[in-house]
């Protein structure tokens, strides 16, 4: 396989790195020993600037190449937070915070480019300047957002920006990618139906919310059903519901649901949300109830630019045999696209082989993956800013 031979020789480091930030995961905009141990690699790496606090807590470091003719600068970003999981790996290296764990394999990722970056330092075999991206609160903070508000693309002359992320299922050291939406835009919506308590024995003296939130919960399916085009994807998800009684005897007073939009195509953002008012608002109305929603906007659609896929596709090809340039996008969604949404670039899947998915308790990032991953950040840089 052509894995450069120094990812070889630094696996054991590398995955040393990586097992030290599983055993000790923060969350979200909390990361400050992580991006603490971050700087400490990049300082012994010798990389020539680096900038915390980018977001809050992110990290944005410089390595200059050989030469400089164009001034060119590539983005390579790496997510540092974990999940509130309470790991059921076993593993020895296993997480020793409780409720914390690295079940997304970001603690992966983050060491992946901190590989890339000491290869990278050691050798300036490109002409510019790689950007390194370690960015925190990918997992519901948008810290890729608030990187970004934080002029971090201006500010760095960042032009282009690639990611990666593993993925379970497809075998290790193998690459799938595609041009076009990735991965799903995400929006949160929370509907409160109140109507008029009273006792299970006499519901005409009630409004019963239980009924009316349950037909809100079916109607809210045919939006999907009948207002989008059936070769579009969308994904609507009621996750919750609460009544503010928990007594078999009594007709509760307020329901409360909450759940998940999610679509590759971002025009219908505003038309799901305009049709989940509408429903919840108009259902309840019907039965002498009240809806009120409160429509949260999340992560957008995760878009590739079609030539920078293409350049993905063209560095994942020189470190292995199988690349997949036309993956099914999914519907999990990704906060590097706000990056996408400034820059051109691409995100792609690294596989992680037969492993549990992600956010699962027993998830195990693969270590094997990572000379592939750093590898790929590397002929990325090179490929794309060539020494003359």
């Amino acid at each position: 396989m052509p894995v450069k031979n120094r990812f070889a020789e630094m696996h054991e480091e590398i995955t040393g790195w990586r097992r030290h930030l599983h055993a000790h995961p923060e969350l979200m905009y909390d990361v400050h020993e992580t991006a603490a141990f971050v700087v400490e690699r990049l300082k012994e790496f010798g990389v020539d600037e680096i900038t915390p606090g980018v977001g809050k807590t992110g990290v944005v470091a410089l390595i200059k190449g050989k030469s400089d003719t164009k001034g060119r600068v590539v983005g390579m970003r790496a997510d540092m937070d974990a999940l509130p999981i309470e790991e059921a790996t076993g593993l020895d290296y296993a997480s020793t915070v409780p409720g914390k764990m690295h079940a997304c394999g970001h603690d992966g990722h983050t060491s992946i480019l901190l590989g890339a970056a000491k290869y990278l330092a050691e050798t300036r075999n490109f002409d510019g300047t790689v950007a390194l991206i370690f960015q925190p609160a990918e997992e519901g903070g948008a810290g890729g957002l608030a990187m970004c508000q934080d002029g971090m693309m201006d500010r760095w002359n960042i032009q282009e920006v690639y990611g990666l992320h593993n993925a379970p299922g497809i075998p290790v050291g193998e690459f799938a990618m595609r041009p076009g939406a990735l991965l799903a835009s995400s929006d949160e919506f929370k509907i409160t139906v109140t109507g008029k308590g009273g006792h299970a024995a006499e519901p005409a003296l009630a409004i019963d919310t239980t009924l009316v939130a349950a037909q809100i919960v079916v109607t809210l399916q045919s939006i999907v059903a009948r207002n989008v085009d059936p070769l579009k994807r969308v994904v609507l998800t009621v996750g919750t519901f609460n009544t503010d009684s928990a007594a078999s005897n009594v007709i509760a007073h307020e329901v409360v649901m909450e759940g998940t939009v999610r679509t590759l195509d971002s025009e219908y953002r505003t038309i799901c949300e305009e049709r989940v008012k509408r429903v919840a608002m108009d259902t309840a109305s019907v039965f002498g109830a009240v809806a009120k929603v409160e429509w949260t906007p999340g992560y957008p659609v995760t878009f590739n630019t079609e030539a920078e896929t293409a350049y993905a596709a063209e560095a994942a090809r020189a470190v292995s045999a199988k690349v997949d340039d036309k993956t099914d996008p999914i519907m999990p969604s990704e906060d590097f696209a706000y990056m996408l949404e400034e820059r051109p670039g691409a995100y792609i899947f690294l596989g992680n082989g037969d492993t549990q998915m992600c956010h699962h308790p027993e998830y195990q990032f693969d270590d094997e993956a990572i000379p592939f991953g750093s590898a790929w950040f590397v002929e990325l840089a090179e490929r794309r800013m060539p020494l003359g």
